[in-house]
């Protein structure tokens, strides 16, 4: 472990430790709820952006490529946000044909251990996701987003998946709301035959996916992205006559 994530794995230990002592201070379990906005990722700094882990089909054998780099050009409020970008391939190296699968790319929040155990989120008392974002790249690859939640369990493979469909289609930030009730369970990419309530409380990490290979699209994609927070009704701005779910709930697409 380098000098830098064995202090930022200590940083991590000290900051549980004194949350937990704090809580049992303030007895938190007899608190009322917190329904007031929770911020779960930002992406506004070089810190931020090396917090995540990437992955694409090219680990694998696959060819397409991913970065994700802070943008000073595209900001946000005078803050830089972060720029997922890349070129979304469907083909395999040589040798690989009928092997692999190709078509993938994507980042989420890496798991945050420490000490005394790992550090989670709990969204239970929060009914929508908020991601505030800009769909650039090729018009093509803006409808094969997903929005995929890892809960705390003993299934690693599963994810709560949602399809992410943006309003604007020049380039602008926009904020998009998404129902927790509305992601589905899924396992290793398949939709899971037995849907469960998701429990909540335990969020291990939040990300963003690229799946060509669901849709057969292939070109360059590039996805600005300024916060990810857990917020309520009162929190939403909803433009008029559009429903918060409308035309983004997940779908699989024929392979």
């Amino acid at each position: 472990m380098s000098l830098s994530r064995l202090r930022q794995y200590l940083n991590r230990s000290a900051e549980y430790a004194a949350d937990g002592a704090s809580r049992v201070l303030r007895m938190a379990g007899t608190d009322d709820p917190v329904r007031t906005p929770i911020t779960l990722l930002t992406f506004n700094s070089q810190a931020d952006i090396e917090r995540l882990a990437l992955g694409c089909d090219a680990d694998i054998g696959g060819t397409s490529t991913l970065h994700m780099e802070l943008d000073n050009e595209n900001t946000y409020e005078g803050k830089p946000t972060g720029k997922f970008h890349g070129q979304m391939s469907l083909a395999v190296r040589k040798g690989l044909e009928g092997r692999v699968r190709g078509g993938y790319a994507g980042f989420r929040n890496q798991h945050r251990t420490t000490l005394f155990g790992e550090i989670t989120d709990d969204v239970t008392f929060h009914e929508y996701l908020a991601l505030r974002v800009r769909a650039a790249g090729h018009p093509r690859t803006r409808h094969s987003y997903y929005v995929n939640i890892q809960m705390e369990g003993p299934i690693v493979s599963d994810l709560w998946q949602h399809r992410l469909f943006f309003n604007r289609s020049d380039g602008s930030w926009e904020d998009i709301y998404i129902p927790i009730d509305d992601f589905v369970l899924t396992d290793a990419g398949q939709v899971a035959t037995n849907q469960i309530t998701m429990a909540r409380d335990k969020v291990r990490s939040i990300g963003i996916s690229l799946l060509g290979g669901n849709s057969g699209v292939e070109g360059s994609y590039e996805l600005g992205i300024d916060s990810i927070r857990a917020v309520n009704p009162q929190d939403v701005d909803i433009p008029p006559g559009k429903a918060s779910s409308e035309g983004t709930k997940w779908e699989r697409q024929p392979v």
